[in-house]
């Protein structure tokens, strides 16, 4: 018995020696343990990495600013509410856009973006769909937003990315190769000929990250081969006589700062005083900006979560991605797993072999 009792004495010395000469690498293997676990199944640090770069985000002290050329004509509460007195709730006629975009146009603009999907026809006014649709095709530099549906409901659709006006393939090095027979997308088009034929089209989809909160915009997305643009990418290219510089597919977004940062105009304003006799505004308002026509109204839910508010209207999210495009100032950080992976672990075996 005295024996037995010595032997194990000794075992448990024995361990007990081990595990103080390699606490710190049965550590280390227990954290990397974790690190692994967390990034596949509870994402924690992921988490704490997002909250951190938002505060960053939000409370530089050199933020960049606005571009004075962008301008955003506004659909808000006072236009919906001005307007309604004459052309009833939203949606309006599309005579109402028809000669707001001719007014525009008079004062040579370098683009004139919709934010706003024209998906269907106005069954009720048919001559104010015709007149919007001879002012598109009187222009140039009209642009309009398609809206790539989820790839579940491919299978539903009959549009093929070749049938898609605008559409490039993809550039040969990449290693995504064009098929014989392209798969059908779910996309929703404008309805109106005039803005397929401007082949002004790009997508206009703003997909949060987990936590909802926006941070990155997708550029273009890869469909059998094609290459279907953004909008903001089609509107940087044509403003920018077609640059050739690279950018990201996913574009972590540089905030201008919070919203209304951007020179606003509020619709029904500019509409009144093209109609009026006694002009108020400039005459040269909007030449050579970017005009870009969409809604801030809480009352059209075109609001969405970012780093710098709750609550920050889609269009101006449009407006400071078409600015990053512009300027190539998109924030460059090494986002995703696999960095963090890389330096937790680094960090873990570098403390441990010290």
């Amino acid at each position: 018995m005295t024996k037995l009792k010595l032997l194990i004495s000794q075992w448990l010395a024995s361990v007990t020696r081990k595990l103080r000469n390699n606490f710190y690498l049965y550590l280390s293997a227990l954290l990397t343990v974790l690190v692994l676990l967390d990034a596949s199944l509870f994402h924690v640090g992921e988490n704490m990495r997002d909250r951190a770069f938002d505060l960053m985000v939000k409370n530089r002290i050199v933020v960049p600013k606005a571009d004075p050329e962008i301008v955003i004509i506004d659909i808000n509460e006072a236009s919906l509410s001005a307007m309604a007195k004459e052309y009833g709730r939203w949606p309006w006629p599309r005579q109402v856009f028809g000669e707001f975009v001719e007014n525009i146009e008079a004062q040579q603009p370098k683009a004139i973006v919709f934010g706003i999907l024209f998906s269907d026809a106005d069954v009720y006014n048919p001559d104010s769909d015709a007149y919007f649709n001879d002012v598109i095709a009187g222009t140039t530099n009209t642009f309009f937003p398609i809206l790539r549906l989820s790839e579940a409901s491919d299978y539903l659709s009959k549009v093929t990315p070749d049938m898609i006006p605008g559409i490039v393939r993809a550039p040969q090095e990449t290693s995504i190769v064009a098929s014989a027979l392209p798969k059908p997308i779910a996309v929703v088009l404008p309805h109106f000929d005039a803005a397929l034929n401007t082949k002004h089209l790009g997508t206009h989809n703003i997909y949060p990250d987990k936590d909802g909160i926006v941070r990155e915009y997708k550029l273009w997305h890869d469909e059998s081969g094609w290459r279907l643009p953004a909008l903001p990418l089609v509107v940087g290219n044509f403003t920018q006589a077609n640059s050739t510089t690279k950018l990201p597919q996913d574009m972590l977004i540089n905030w201008r700062g919070k919203p209304f940062t951007y020179q606003f105009a509020t619709f029904s304003d500019v509409y009144t005083d093209m109609a009026s006799k006694v002009k108020k505004r400039p005459a040269d308002e909007f030449t050579n900006k970017i005009v870009i026509i969409g809604s801030t109204a809480p009352s059209l839910f075109d609001l969405k979560a970012t780093a710098m508010a709750k609550a920050h209207p889609g269009v101006e999210i449009l407006a400071t991605t078409i600015d990053n495009v512009k300027h190539h100032d998109y924030l460059k950080v090494w986002r995703g797993k696999t960095p963090y992976i890389l330096m937790s672990l680094l960090l873990i075996w570098l403390t441990a072999l010290a």
